[in-house]
C-alpha cells in the first residue's frame, strides 16, 4: 500500500484564466514524479484583476468558503501578491495557507540585505508598503516601481518582459535592491527571463 501523494492547490484569486495559465506554467519547474501535485485553479467569484483593497475585500469570503471545502488539499498557496484573505483562511484551516507577497518577501531578505518590488501600478504602492510596514520590513525595503500596466496586460501583453527588465534594473542600479520581488502573480512566466537579464550584467 503507498501513501497517498500530497496535493498543493495554487489559487489565483482573480478570475483571468490568462494569469492561472501562467502561474501554471512557471510552476512547471517545481513538479517532480516523486513530489507533491501541485494544481492551479481560478477563484471565478474573484474580479478579472485584483487592483485595489476593494478587490481584496471581495475575495476574501470566497477564498475561506474554498479552503472550508476542500478537502482533498494538503497546501494552499494564494496567488495574488495583495495575500488577499491569508490570515481569514489560516483561521479557517489547521492546513499551511501560504500568500505569495509573504513568502517572496521572506525569500528576497535570504538573498539579500534591501529588496525591491517590481509594482503593477502607481495607485498599489501605498498599499503594498502598508502590508511591509505592518511586517516591520521598512528598514530593508529599497523600494517599488510600477510597470504602470492593468493585471490584464501584464499576463497578456507583449511589452511585460521588457518594462519587467527595465523596471529591475532601475530598482537595482538607483534604489540600490539587491533582490526583487514580483508585485503580481501575473508576472510568474517572466520570472526566469528577468532574473537571468539582470543577473548577467
Amino acid at each position: 500500500m503507498t501513501d497517498k501523494r500530497r496535493r498543493i492547490r495554487v489559487v489565483n484569486p482573480n478570475s483571468n484564466e490568462a494569469v492561472t495559465r501562467g502561474i501554471d506554467e512557471a510552476l512547471g519547474s517545481l513538479r517532480f514524479s516523486d513530489g507533491p501535485e501541485i494544481v492551479c485553479s481560478t477563484l471565478a467569484e474573484g474580479p478579472f484583476g485584483i487592483e485595489s483593497q476593494k478587490d481584496i475585500e471581495s475575495v476574501t469570503v470566497p477564498l475561506r468558503r474554498m479552503v472550508e471545502t476542500d478537502n482533498a488539499s494538503d497546501a494552499f498557496v494564494i496567488a495574488c501578491y495583495s495575500d488577499p484573505g491569508l490570515h481569514v483562511c489560516r483561521e479557517g484551516t489547521s492546513r499551511p495557507v501560504f500568500g505569495i507577497a509573504e513568502c517572496g518577501v521572506l525569500a528576497a531578505l535570504s538573498r539579500a540585505e534591501r529588496f525591491g518590488v517590481i509594482g503593477i501600478s502607481q495607485s498599489g504602492l501605498p498599499r503594498h508598503a502598508r502590508y511591509l510596514r505592518q511586517m516591520g520590513l521598512m528598514e530593508r525595503f529599497a523600494g517599488e516601481r510600477p510597470l504602470n500596466m492593468s493585471v490584464a496586460e501584464i499576463a497578456s501583453g507583449d511589452q511585460t518582459l521588457s518594462r519587467m527588465i527595465e523596471v529591475g534594473r532601475a530598482l537595482k542600479d538607483e534604489n540600490g535592491a539587491g533582490a526583487l520581488v514580483m508585485g503580481c502573480a501575473g508576472m510568474a512566466r517572466h520570472r526566469a527571463q528577468v532574473e537571468d537579464t539582470l543577473a548577467s550584467r
